[in-house]
Parts: C-alpha cells; structure tokens; sequence
C-alpha cells in the first residue's frame, strides 16, 4: 500500500515508522516533518495527507502531532476520510473493524517505538469486516446529510423555545 506519513514536528518515532512501514512492504510518502525536517503547521499538514487518501492518491494516512488530537480534527474534516486517534493496538484495532478507519493518528509525545511498532502492527493486522457496516452506513448517511446543509443534525435535534418563555 501507499501510505502517507505526516509530522508537524520532528520526533525520534519517525524513523521507527518509516522503517516499519518499509519492512511491511509499504511506500512510505513523506509529508512535513518527516520529509524535511522543520517544523509544519499540523493543521494544514493533515488535511493534505487526507487529501492524498481521499483522492486516492494513497490507500492510508498516518500523521503525528503533539497530542494526536488536532491532526485528528483536521484530517476528519476531509470529506471520505475516518481519521483515528489511537494510542494504543487495542485502540487501533477497533478503529478499523467498527469504523473502517483509513487515517491513523498519533502522538508524537506519548508514542515509544515499541508502541509505534504494536499500534502499526494492529492497524495493518486489522481489516475492515462486517462487523463495523451498520456503524460505517451511518456515518455515510450523516456524511450526506452534513454535505447537503450543515445544520441538518442540530436542526433534526433543536427543540423551538417556548414562546411564552422567550422574553420580548
């Protein structure tokens, strides 16, 4: 598979994923940090290497910032794109059966190498089955619904206020 690697930052780990990745069999495409080295908004840095997968430029993402967090935010804002933060196999595991996950995201302060190692290992290990379809058809079908008006959801919820209640 192809499989964009994504740093805002430079971290030790990075090595360790990318030789792990090649050793899988993998070609690693390097974005940000772990291209060049310097330090990248994360941000703007996941959305790009979500992009790649949503445009299928590569079959999978994983991208790193200080907490996971953010780059997780971002990279979901991508429309085709189930970004995961995993901090552990376990974690990562599930993620792809019952969210068919195809971007992983970590955390480049609380990610050892054998961790990176395991959390590779479980995200590789894993397929996507049919265990996670009913789950997976409903994230499709809010996906449809935000496209078509982004209040849709908050809408289909809002309780009206009482106008007796309201106030002038």
């Amino acid at each position: 598979m192809r499989i964009a690697l994504a740093a805002d930052e430079p971290y030790p780990v990075h090595l360790v994923l990318r030789a792990e990745l090649g050793r899988r069999g993998h070609d690693v495409v390097a974005m940000g940090a772990v291209a060049d080295g310097a330090e990248h908004p994360w941000a703007a840095l996941a959305v790009g290497a979500a992009q790649a997968v949503a445009a299928r430029r590569c079959d999978e993402a994983i991208v790193l910032c200080w907490s996971g967090t953010g780059v997780s935010i971002a990279a979901n804002k991508v429309h085709g794109v189930r970004a995961a933060l995993c901090s552990d196999a376990a974690t990562a595991s599930a993620a792809r059966v019952w969210n068919h996950a195809n971007v992983l995201c970590l955390s480049h302060r609380t990610l050892s190498d054998d961790l990176a190692r395991e959390i590779l290992a479980a995200w590789f290990e894993t397929q996507p089955t049919t265990a996670g379809s009913d789950g997976v058809a409903r994230l499709v079908e809010l996906e449809r619904t935000l496209a078509g008006d982004v209040f849709a959801a908050v809408d289909a919820q809002h309780v009206p206020v009482d106008p007796a209640r309201a106030g002038p």
